[in-house]
C-alpha cells in the first residue's frame, strides 16, 4: 500500500525526554456529537448541543444537516460561546449535494434522513470513501421503501430521491463490516411511518458498544427502543414510530481520543489527567482503563475526571478488541514498545475502515524497525529495537496518533501529515505539545 504522495508534509514527533505530568482537556466526543446531530435534527422541537466536538466530521454532519433544511446555531445560547450549538429542525428538503469527506457516521446514517426529505440528494466524498462498505444501508433502505441510485456498486456516490416519508417496517441487514449499518437504521426509525425493525444477519458484529451508544441516545429523546439487552431476541432491534423530543445535552469527551494521551503516560512512566472523564458510558474507549491497567498502568475515577499513571514498565497483552476496534493502532503503538510480545485480536473489520488499519500499522512498525505480523482477525506484534524515519498516515487520524506514541519513545519518528488528526481531535499537534511541556516532558 502507498500514502498519498499529495501530503507530504512531515512533523518531528516530539521525544519524550522523562516523564509526563500533564491535565489534557480532550475536545468532545465524535460519535456522541454527530449521533446527537442526527436526533436533533430529526425532533419535533429545538435542541442544544453543548461542548460538541469541532471536527472535519463533525462540521461535514452540520453542514450536510444544514444543506436538507436543517438550522444549526452556533455560538449561540446561555454562555454565548461557540461551545454551543442550537438546533433548529425543519422540514427535510432537496436537492442537496452532501459532502461526507471519509466520514462513516456521515455516509451512513444520512442516507435514511435523506429517504425522508422532499428531495434529491446526492451524496459523494473523499476518493478513500467510494471504497467503503455501504451496501448494508443501501439494501435496508430499499426493503424500507426509499427509492436509491448507485449504479449497483453499493458504495458512493449515490442518490437518494426522498419522498418526505418512508414506510420503514422490518429488515434484514449484515452489519459484520460495521456497526453503522444498524445504527444508522436506529437513528432514523421513529420517523419512519412503521418505525423499524432491524435484524442483523451477519455471523458477527464489530462494535457493539457504539450501537449501545445509539439506544441509549434514542432512548434519551424520547424514544422506544426494545433490543436484545433488554430481553428481546438475539440480534433485533425494534424503535417504535412516534416524535422524539428536543434536548439540551452536553457532549462527553472524547474517550478513544483520550488514548494517546493516556499512553504517553505508560510509555514515559508519567501521570495524565483528563478531566470529566465519565463515570457512566457506552463510549468503547472506557475500555482503555482495563487494557492499558493491563499493558502496566494504573488508574483512578475521581471527582475531577481519570487519572492514569505508568509504572514504568510496559507489558505485552492478548486481548480481543472486536468491540473496540478503533482503539487497535494505538494499542499497536505501544505494544510495539513493551517487553513481551502481545497479540490483538478481533478486528479484521479495521481493513475497511479509513484506511487497511492492519496492513498499515504492520507496514509502517516494521519500517522503524519492528516486528508485527497480519493474521487472519488482527495483529502479532514482537517487540523490537526501534529506529526514526518517515511514518506515514493514508489519511487516518489513529494511524498519526499510533505515530505520535511510538515517537516519545523513538528519536527521529516523523508523521507524514499529521494535519489528518483534524479529523477527530482539531489541535492534536498543540495538545501533544502541551501535554509534554517545553522541555520535551
Amino acid at each position: 500500500m502507498t500514502a498519498n504522495p499529495a501530503d507530504t508534509s512531515l512533523w518531528p514527533a516530539p521525544h519524550a525526554t522523562g516523564a509526563v505530568d500533564a491535565t489534557v482537556h480532550v475536545p468532545g466526543s465524535k460519535s456522541v456529537t454527530n449521533r446527537a446531530l442526527v436526533l436533533s435534527a430529526l425532533a419535533s422541537e429545538p435542541g442544544w448541543l453543548r461542548r460538541p466536538l469541532r471536527s472535519r466530521d463533525t462540521l461535514l454532519m452540520a453542514d450536510a444537516l444544514r444543506a436538507m433544511g436543517v438550522g444549526i446555531e452556533e455560538g449561540v445560547g446561555p454562555n454565548g460561546t461557540g461551545e454551543t450549538w442550537r438546533v433548529l429542525p425543519a422540514g427535510l428538503r432537496g436537492p442537496a449535494t452532501i459532502d461526507v469527506g471519509n466520514a462513516g457516521t456521515v455516509m451512513r446514517f444520512l442516507p435514511p434522513v435523506a429517504a425522508l426529505a422532499d428531495g434529491e440528494i446526492h451524496f459523494d466524498g473523499d476518493p478513500r470513501s467510494y471504497e467503503r462498505p455501504l451496501s448494508g444501508v443501501i439494501d435496508a433502505l430499499r426493503v424500507l421503501g426509499a427509492r436509491i441510485d448507485d449504479d449497483g456498486r453499493g458504495t458512493l456516490p449515490l442518490t437518494v430521491h426522498g419522498g418526505g416519508a418512508l414506510d420503514g417496517g422490518p429488515v434484514e441487514v449484515d452489519a459484520s463490516t460495521s456497526s453503522q449499518f444498524v445504527s444508522a437504521l436506529l437513528l432514523s426509525g421513529p420517523r419512519f411511518n412503521q418505525g423499524v425493525e432491524v435484524r442483523h444477519i451477519g455471523a458477527t458484529l464489530p462494535s457493539l458498544p457504539h450501537i449501545r451508544m445509539t439506544v441509549d441516545m434514542l432512548r434519551s429523546v424520547g424514544a422506544q427502543v426494545d433490543t436484545p439487552e433488554s430481553g428481546g431476541e438475539p440480534n433485533v432491534w425494534r424503535v417504535t414510530p412516534g416524535a422524539l423530543l428536543g434536548r439540551d445535552l452536553t457532549v462527553e469527551p472524547d474517550l478513544s481520543n483520550a488514548q494517546p494521551f493516556l499512553a504517553a503516560a505508560l510509555v514515559t512512566g508519567g501521570k495524565v489527567l483528563v478531566p470529566d472523564w465519565p463515570t457512566r458510558t457506552t463510549q468503547p474507549g472506557d475500555r482503555l482503563r482495563e487494557i492499558f491497567t493491563e499493558m502496566g498502568g494504573s488508574c483512578q475515577l475521581t471527582e475531577y475526571g481519570l487519572q492514569f499513571t505508568g509504572s514504568g514498565a510496559i507489558h505485552g497483552i492478548d486481548v480481543d478488541l472486536s468491540d473496540v476496534g478503533e482503539l487497535t493502532p494505538g494499542i499497536a503503538a505501544v505494544a510495539a514498545l513493551a517487553d513481551s510480545p502481545s497479540t490483538l485480536r478481533g478486528v479484521a473489520h479495521l481493513r475497511l475502515h479509513e484506511t487497511d488499519r492492519l496492513a498499515a500499522l504492520t507496514k509502517e512498525i516494521n519500517e522503524l524497525g519492528g516486528d508485527v505480523t497480519e493474521t487472519a482477525d488482527g495483529l502479532h506484534i514482537r517487540p523490537r529495537a526501534l529506529h526514526g524515519g518517515i511514518f506515514h498516515t493514508y489519511e487516518d487520524h489513529r494511524m498519526a496518533t499510533a505515530g505520535a506514541i511510538i515517537g516519545l519513545a523513538v528519536e527521529g519518528v516523523q508523521i507524514e501529515n499529521v494535519a489528518t488528526t483534524a479529523k477527530t481531535l482539531p489541535d492534536f499537534p498543540d495538545l501533544w505539545t502541551g501535554m509534554l511541556g517545553s522541555d520535551g516532558a
